[in-house]
């Protein structure tokens, strides 16, 4: 790897860290999607899928605006985040506990992309490239939506309904 000596060569890097990472919640989401038992979620998930491969696009324009290969450096802290997330799968919640705890992953990964893309907007105007800070700006826009449902959908069912759902297995029910 070349030495990082100016404000653009880190740019660059953190858009290539970006791609990756977008490019790994892109082969995620469809897993999510399918673990989850709310129809609500299901929804959510999916949509937010068509919005990464949205976001896919939008680094890949930066990059061509920059002259350079759209490549992604392999994300290490999105890379920790899934594999957190993806061990929720394994370790045998179901229903509305296992939605929870989907929201729950799926908000720690928003919240990376907001630090992420907000960092790269930074960068993007300080360097002047306004035009992929407004693209940036787009794919900010959209894990704050992200976001919002997915705290909506948590706060509104979800966690009540996992809630619901031990206090009834602890009564010896059966949902």
């Amino acid at each position: 790897m070349a030495k990082m000596t100016s404000l653009q060569d880190l740019f660059v890097k953190e858009l290539r860290d970006m791609y990756d990472a977008e490019k790994q919640i892109s082969k995620t989401l469809p897993k999510l999607a399918k673990a989850t038992s709310s129809d609500e979620l299901r929804s959510a998930f999916e949509e937010h899928q068509q919005q990464t491969l949205q976001q896919i696009e939008r680094l890949e324009q930066a990059f061509e605006e920059l002259d350079s290969p759209a490549k992604g450096t392999r994300c290490h802290g999105m890379a920790g985040i899934i594999e957190e997330g993806s061990a929720l799968l394994d370790e045998g919640a179901d229903g509305p506990v296992l939605d929870a705890g989907l929201i729950a992953s799926a908000q720690k990964v928003e919240h990376y992309e907001i630090a992420s893309y907000g960092t790269l907007i930074t960068f993007a105007k300080t360097l002047g490239h306004q035009e992929i800070a407004e693209l940036l700006g787009e794919s900010l826009n959209e894990e704050k939506e992200a976001d919002e449902r997915l705290t909506e959908l948590a706060e509104n069912r979800t966690n009540l309904d996992a809630m619901s759902a031990a206090r009834a297995r602890s009564a010896g029910g059966t949902s």
